[in-house]
């Protein structure tokens, strides 16, 4: 996968987690997880490569918030219609 996307998961019609995945190879598993902020933490492969962003507290997480952690793992930052799924609710 070349490009970030966002898949959210909904009960009751709000978000209630959220998953961003970032560029990843075929074959790449989670094997570290790191906290980064408030209602986040990182997915890294064995090598360390991050390969996504648990969102566990999308009504607390902004798009700045979210962007800083991009930034710490030299992700490019997203948009606010990027996360447009987490505010649909």
């Amino acid at each position: 996968m070349k490009w970030p996307y966002l898949e959210v998961t909904f009960r009751h019609g709000r978000p209630l987690a959220a998953y961003l995945y970032l560029s990843r190879s075929p074959g790449d598993r989670s094997r570290r997880t790191i906290p980064a902020g408030v209602g986040m933490i990182i997915d890294y492969t064995e090598a360390g490569k991050p390969i996504g962003i648990e969102i566990t507290a999308p009504g607390k997480v902004t798009i700045a918030d979210i962007n800083a952690v991009l930034a710490s793992v030299n992700a490019p930052a997203l948009t606010a219609e990027d996360i447009a799924p987490l505010r649909a609710a």
